[in-house]
């Protein structure tokens, strides 16, 4: 999805970007406890708790969530941030 940023206005014209977002996708598998993915949902992208532990259900019983959405330079580190914790992620 492609979204718009206005950066400045000019006189009477909006001087505007495009902003290609993507969802930083987190993968169930067999090895991670949930403390352990909720635990680094919340260090790694700011989530809320409550807000953790439901993207951790829905990657047990979906098989994967969308846990950010941002530009691609806000999710890489996000995303190596969860792989190094031994977490599958993947940036869509």
């Amino acid at each position: 999805m492609v979204e718009t940023e206005t950066l400045e206005q000019v006189g009477t014209e909006t001087v505007e970007t495009l902003i290609e977002n993507k969802d930083l996708i987190v993968y169930n598998d067999d090895y991670n406890t949930f403390d352990h993915v909720i635990d680094s949902l919340i260090k790694v992208c700011k989530h809320k708790p409550i807000q953790a532990e439901q993207c951790t259900w829905l990657v047990h019983y979906k098989g994967k969530c969308q846990v950010k959405r941002a530009d691609y330079d806000t999710l890489e580190p996000m995303c190596t941030a969860l792989l190094d914790r031994g977490i599958s992620a993947e940036i869509e």
